[in-house]
């Protein structure tokens, strides 16, 4: 096998999400804004030249054959045609079900790198449009920047967002996106906003704040352990909640207050740490 490399793979938090409908074929129709975070799992990958794609470490409890990575670079394989394969090692940080697009932003890597290290060659509206068939989180992870999102949240406009630090919680359970949205008491009617008017503070919130709450007390316990430290918001429909602070010593002392809490503090990036991880790559191996 070839040399091993080692490339970020980011979490996110989602500063609101708005449910507008639910389209014909049963996906809902979304408006979020994706904060990438300067924190996240890692992937290890070295090139196999025997075509073979195996992932000896990953999340505890997921199989090799459902791993978000594992499946994106099965996907990359049958849409290049690459002969090459892959030893996928995936450092977990990010905890399953939270809500932070953990398996999202580890197929996202999976592509960026594999494109690189395969010679490939796809650009990033072909490695998204790949990531969308695996998962609708994956096209932002993919673009590498915070976005305005619209569609199933696929659809993405760059946004620059405030340098904030987060104090991120998240609660000891597993949260189905699949039970939150066809919940029936999930709120799918919201109006829509455009970006100017989200940009002049139109108010926002989590559509799903309300099913999660209902049906997760651990989550609806963390949430309140925060609310002395300003807006708490769920992240997607996953287990965590976070508080956005203007500076990282406000954000160190209220996470000191929490100490029973399992929680992590992480800086909002405006652009992922994944695109500089494959410029640098490819300033050393260019071809």
């Amino acid at each position: 096998m070839a040399e091993l490399t080692r490339w970020p793979s980011p979490a996110k938090i989602n500063l609101f999400l708005h449910v507008l409908g639910r389209r014909p074929d049963g996906y809902h129709r979304l408006q979020t804004v994706f904060q990438l975070l300067d924190v996240g799992d890692s992937v290890e990958i070295s090139v196999r030249e025997d075509g073979q794609i195996t992932r000896p470490l990953g999340a505890a409890g997921v199989a090799e054959a459902d791993d978000l990575a594992v499946r994106a670079a099965l996907a990359l394989k049958s849409v290049t045609g690459s002969a090459l394969g892959a030893e996928i090692h995936v450092h977990k940080r990010i905890p399953l079900g939270a809500g932070l697009g953990g398996g999202s932003s580890n197929a996202a890597t999976t592509l960026v790198a594999l494109n690189a290290l395969w010679k490939t060659r796809l650009n990033d509206d072909q490695l998204a449009a790949i990531g969308v068939t695996l998962g609708a989180d994956v096209p932002v992870f993919v673009r590498g920047f915070s976005a305005f999102a619209e569609g199933v949240g696929d659809v993405l406009t760059r946004v620059t967002l405030p340098e904030r630090v987060y104090l991120i919680a998240t609660a000891p359970v597993f949260v189905s996106t699949r039970d939150v949205f066809t919940d029936p008491g999930l709120t799918r009617n919201t109006p829509p906003l455009t970006i100017a008017s989200w940009l002049a503070g139109a108010p926002t919130q989590n559509d799903c704040w309300a099913v999660v709450k209902k049906n997760y007390a651990a989550i609806a316990h963390v949430f309140e352990r925060l609310q002395p430290f300003g807006e708490v918001r769920l992240s997607g429909t996953g287990a965590s909640v976070f508080v956005g602070f203007s500076n990282s010593q406000d954000a160190m002392a209220a996470q000191r207050s929490i100490k029973d809490v399992p929680s992590f503090l992480a800086a909002g990036v405006n652009r992922s740490p994944l695109l500089q991880s494959r410029s640098d790559w490819l300033g050393r191996n260019a071809f």
